[in-house]
């Protein structure tokens, strides 16, 4: 086990993707970037390059066009990492599930780790859901806590 690993645990870096959503559960994520929440004292990060992100976090349902973009973007993350789907479109398609343009949630393209369901989540349960994404993520690499 390596600092590396060590290191992806104690400062995670995270990587947005909008699929195709209402920006509700955008706003909701970029707010944990403000000085109310502020996770970057948490050592969290967002990343604009899927090559130097940890954590992918999703939100909005998947379509047909974003399908390829995001299976693009999960294959450029390095291993080991992990996907948050944000919000009830990302965990089932929400209200867009009937929509003919939409496969569903994150899960349908993507192995998913964590489910943070709400709409639109809450700035502190998608801060629970990166924690609980790396508590999985100590678990893979082996590092204790």
């Amino acid at each position: 086990m390596g600092i590396i690993r060590a290191s992806q645990i104690k400062s995670p870096w995270i990587l947005h993707f909008d699929n195709s959503s209402c920006n509700g559960c955008d706003i909701e994520v970029l707010a944990c970037l403000t000085p109310l929440y502020d996770v970057e004292r948490f050592g969290m990060v967002n990343m604009g390059n899927p090559k130097h992100a940890d954590v992918l976090v999703v939100t909005g349902p998947v379509n047909y066009r974003t399908a390829r973009v995001l299976k693009n973007l999960y294959s450029q993350v390095p291993d080991p990492k992990m996907v948050i789907a944000v919000g009830t479109c990302a965990c089932s398609g929400g209200v867009f599930h009937n929509c003919y343009n939409i496969l569903g949630g994150v899960d349908k393209v993507l192995p998913v780790d964590v489910y943070v369901p709400g709409c639109a989540a809450r700035p502190e349960a998608i801060i629970d859901g990166v924690v609980l994404a790396l508590q999985k993520l100590a678990k893979a690499v082996g590092v204790a806590k």
